[in-house]
């Protein structure tokens, strides 16, 4: 039976590494990329009988864990590796907590990559081996915030992903291709489903969500 991967990473030389691990790794699989959340969501939408997503959480249109989070919400049962330049441990901690199977380091040699992704499509979770004796210490129990972001509808995360952007309410029904009136009535939605009043709430909520670079080195 053939396999079906989602490669999402806005940097196409790291894309086609990854397509080599996984070509290398798994016999005979589909692969499908993405350059962005919102051609992944087409891309998931489109596939949702995929057996794997590799993500990069800085792509465009995402905010630090938001794309992770929405992804494992909407379809729970497609495994999500995280693919991050950083190699911070709080932050692998944090993906793993918002559901992710596995976190990548973009440094990881191809080797690496591939015993990681063939890890993950045995069932497991997969860390750097110096992160492995850290599993035990993990609260995979997702935070309520996380949960309320999950329930919006793709529309709904684009249209927050822009408003935590800055973009007006003209702006995004232009990006949208809408009227105002329907990204007014998105915005309502996304509130209520949030639990805040305002843009401003909106945004501020949003900041949980996003990757904290170490101050300074350990």
């Amino acid at each position: 039976m053939s396999r079906l991967v989602i490669i999402a990473d806005d940097h196409p030389l790291f894309r086609a590494a990854l397509r080599q691990a996984v070509t290398q790794t798994v016999s005979g699989v589909n692969i499908i990329e993405a350059d962005s959340i919102t051609a992944l969501q087409q891309a998931v939408e489109a596939n949702p009988e995929a057996d794997l997503l590799l993500l990069d959480l800085n792509m465009p249109g995402a905010h630090g864990f938001s794309g992770l989070v929405f992804m494992r919400g909407q379809y729970p049962a497609l495994p999500v590796v995280v693919i991050s330049g950083s190699e911070d441990p709080p932050i692998m901690r944090r993906a793993i907590e918002h559901g992710a199977a596995g976190f990548i380091p973009k440094s990881s040699p191809l080797p690496t990559i591939s015993e990681a992704i063939q890890d993950v499509l045995n069932g497991e979770i997969w860390l750097p081996p110096e992160m492995g004796a850290q599993l035990q210490q993990i609260d995979t129990a997702a935070n309520d915030f996380s949960e309320r972001l999950a329930s919006l509808t793709p529309q709904q995360f684009r249209v927050l992903g822009m408003l935590a952007e800055g973009l007006l309410n003209k702006q995004i029904a232009y990006e949208l291709d809408v009227s105002e009136a329907t990204v007014k009535a998105h915005m309502t939605a996304v509130f209520k489903k949030l639990g805040v009043r305002n843009r401003t709430q909106a945004v501020i909520a949003m900041q949980q969500l996003e990757v904290e670079q170490p101050s300074s080195p350990n």
